[in-house]
């Protein structure tokens, strides 16, 4: 189940070192290029809270069958599409079925292992749902340069055969009941997919067109009359789509919203890195890669640590440990100069790595381990959405940063600069005695080009910085909502 899961995860980092490569070789609108991802994201998004109910209907073991089967049919399709229409078709199946991987993962945690073992089971699940967006720009890079972007989807048919193939004798069996789809609410079904795709679409947007702007305030507020629709008729409901019930046990809401910081801190994190690599280093994706593959060393280091501990420790202790190693991870980041590298990215790397373990696995104990296992499907998927949407408004909200201060500190560095000021020429790399030497008056033309792009750099560099910080302070409204879970009996 775990090896299904890394494929799912693993597939949409591996395509977004891609995404250049795919948009030349199809033809595809450069407006047009970034649907090949948010195709993918938005069906996941939608299908990680129906995870409980086609539990309820398939069966654990049949609805991984299904899912990793559905999902490795549509990777070949990926494969093979000759234009930009059949492979969004494809990625919207795929976005589906991997999104239903994940919180079957966690379900199965706490349905098939007695509480002796969950520690070291959710340990196996974290690892390798961290790992994956550590190593794929690596693997999404070597293939790329190796091979062709077509194998970015291959190479999920040979662990997409032997997965359904294993576990249908490993699950435990249970009764099919198609049934149930007769009851089903697709009012709430469909509410419930509309607001969150307007809410994906909206928050990819919102950077570039404005939060403000008509076109993403009419899918915010779409978005938001559609998921209170369907909480509306969910909580009246005889056979919810999703049961939300669980948000009544506060330690199942305390760890949802620390799932959503860590969304943010995680997603974003990953995000930031390789734009400051690509953009103010000149790094290519294979090489990006290879950096961030420090924070994937560290975590599995961390992993047998973390479960040991997770065993002697209280869960919320651990979990208060995790985002203040992880808040001062991303805060050690916000100090970097442009001329920053592996060196300098090598020890808040290790730090989060380390504190991503501790704010994954207590708190997913400290949510699901006190639920009943008629609660575990669903409140499952809830945890895992709510860490995906905290991702995707990190991600908007880094990207906010980067677009607006970006602008502002080039300004600045570029009056400073015609001011005469020597600072800011040292800021931006130009050598204080060729700046010296200028001549007089507003520069020309050549000057003009040759400065243009440092001034870029550095001022990329330090808008990076500045979001590097958010990322610092959500985690440490992580750290403030510790205290309010309760801590798991014995």
């Amino acid at each position: 189940m775990c090896l299904g899961m890394f494929m799912a995860i693993l597939d949409i980092q591996v395509v977004a070192t891609s995404l250049p490569t795919i948009q030349s070789a199809l033809g595809i609108s450069p407006d047009a290029m970034s649907w090949i991802q948010t195709a993918y994201l938005i069906a996941e998004v939608i299908a990680i809270p129906l995870t409980g109910l086609l539990t309820r209907v398939l069966t654990l073991r049949w609805l991984f069958v299904a899912a990793i089967m559905l999902f490795t049919v549509a990777s070949v399709g990926c494969a093979f599409s000759a234009g930009f229409g059949m492979l969004i078709a494809f990625r919207v199946v795929q976005g589906f079925a991997g999104g239903t991987l994940i919180p079957a993962v966690f379900s199965a945690v706490f349905l098939l292992f007695p509480v002796r073992l969950h520690s070291v089971a959710t340990t196996v699940g974290g690892v390798v749902a961290v790992l994956a967006p550590t190593v794929g720009p690596v693997v999404g890079g070597w293939i790329t340069q190796t091979y062709s972007w077509h194998w970015l989807f291959l190479i999920n048919i040979v662990p997409g055969l032997v997965a359904p193939a294993v576990t249908p004798f490993l699950l435990p069996r249970g009764a099919i009941r198609l049934a149930d789809l007769v009851n089903l609410d697709g009012v709430s079904l469909v509410s419930m997919a509309a607001g969150l795709a307007s809410l994906e679409i909206g928050l990819k947007n919102a950077p570039r067109f404005g939060w403000s702007s008509p076109y993403c305030a009419g899918l915010f507020l779409g978005g938001a009359a559609c998921i209170a629709l369907f909480v509306h008729r969910t909580l009246r409901a005889a056979y919810p789509v999703v049961e939300v019930s669980s948000l009544k046990e506060r330690s199942f809401a305390v760890g949802c919203a620390l799932s959503f910081c860590l969304g943010v801190g995680l997603f974003g994190s990953v995000y930031l890195m390789p734009v400051f690599l690509a953009f103010v280093r000149s790094h290519n994706a294979f090489e990006i890669g290879f950096i961030m593959l420090v924070t994937g060393v560290a975590q599995l280091v961390t992993a047998p640590f973390a479960a040991a501990l997770e065993s002697r420790v209280g869960a919320r202790w651990l979990t208060g440990i995790g985002f203040s190693l992880f808040a001062l991870g991303l805060g050690m980041s916000a100090f970097q100069t442009r001329l920053a590298d592996f060196d300098e990215m090598f020890w808040p790397q290790v730090v989060r790595g380390v504190a991503i373990m501790f704010c994954l696995l207590p708190p997913t104990r400290l949510a699901l381990g006190t639920l009943s296992e008629a609660q575990v499907p669903d409140a499952s998927g809830l945890f895992n959405l709510m860490r995906n949407l905290g991702g995707a408004i990190g991600i908007a909200l880094v990207d906010t940063i980067l677009y607006g201060r970006t602008i502002v500190h080039a300004d600045d560095l570029r009056d400073r600069l015609l001011a005469g000021d020597v600072t800011a020429a040292q800021a931006i790399g130009l050598s204080p005695e060729l700046f010296a030497s200028r001549l007089p008056g507003p520069p020309d033309a050549r000057t003009v080009a040759f400065v243009r792009p440092m001034v870029e750099k550095a001022s990329l560099a330090l808008s990076t910085n500045e979001a590097w910080a958010f990322l610092a302070c959500v985690a440490l409204l992580g750290l403030l909502l510790v205290p309010f879970a309760r801590q798991r009996k014995a």
